[in-house]
Order: structure tokens, then sequence, then C-alpha cells
């Protein structure tokens, strides 16, 4: 076993992917990306209740970590368009998987945050 990747250890692959991903913005921006190029005034759109702070903070954090690119464009006004990289479009497949699970089982997910918040005032 000491051969093993240690479940709990820092290296362990999904830990790794969850400290990635695991924010509350940054699956759902990967999930609308995927779908294709978008404009800030677009995911903007798509995010009602995001603000530009924490949008911004999440695709500068994105394109930091190589996965989606921002092109400018010498307009006037300037044009930014947002598109994921190769690696980007490799993360679409777990998140897309969550996204749906949540969209199919929106009653669970209910659940899962009424037993969350009832914890809570437990406490």
């Amino acid at each position: 076993m000491s051969d093993e990747i240690k479940v709990y250890g820092e290296d362990y692959p999904s830990r790794r992917l969850l400290t990635l991903v695991g924010d509350k913005w940054t699956p759902i921006v990967l999930y609308i990306l995927g779908q294709g190029t978008k404009r800030y005034g677009e995911l903007q759109r798509h995010l009602p209740d995001v603000s530009k702070k924490m949008l911004t903070q999440t695709l500068r954090a994105l394109e930091g970590d190589g996965l989606l690119t921002r092109t400018v464009y010498a307009e006037v006004p300037p044009r930014v368009e947002y598109d994921l990289t190769p690696l980007g479009r490799s993360f679409l497949e777990p998140v897309t998987a969550l996204c749906e699970w949540a969209t199919d089982n929106p009653d669970k997910l209910e659940g899962v945050e009424r037993h969350r918040k009832k914890a809570k005032r437990r406490k």
C-alpha cells in the first residue's frame, strides 16, 4: 500500500481536480464556455447572480490555470472574447456530468441542501 496514492494525500488526483474547479463559479463558467466563445457581457447574462468582480476573478484564474484564452481585439470600443483551451475542453466531461446531474436531480439536490441547513441550525 505504500506505493499507492493515498486517497487523502495532497497528490490524490480527485483532490487536485476539485481544488482547480471546486469553487462556486468555475464549473459554471467552464460549462458555458463549452458551448463556444463568449464575450464578457454574454457571460454576465448567463450568470445574473455573479458580481462583476467575481466573474473577472474567475476568468483571470481560469486564464492563469491555462483553461481559457482571453483575446482582446484592437477596436473602439475594445472587444474581448473568452474561449476554452484544449486543456479547458478536457475538463468539460466531468463538469458537464456534474451540471447534468444537478439539472436531472433537483429534488435530490434540494434534499441535500435542506439537510445541510438543518445541521447548521443544530450547531
